[in-house]
């Protein structure tokens, strides 16, 4: 998967605050992701975060 800097990742199962969408802060064999409803941040590895990725988004462009 192309995933970038600032990107926004929609996911399956939404956080417990109730957000579904994550920013991309750090790209590598794990992100770091920011919830974009409460701000909370995550390390989560590589494979785990692209299985659960239901659309990506690039700044500037709507959510596929």
């Amino acid at each position: 998967m192309d995933i970038r800097l600032h990107d926004i990742l929609t996911m399956k199962k939404a956080h417990p605050c109730g957000s579904h969408d994550w920013e991309v802060l750090r790209v590598g064999m794990d992100f770091r992701l920011k919830c974009r409803g409460c701000g909370h941040e995550i390390m989560v590895e590589r494979r785990k975060a692209e299985k659960n990725i239901k659309s990506i988004g690039r700044e500037g462009q709507k959510l596929c």
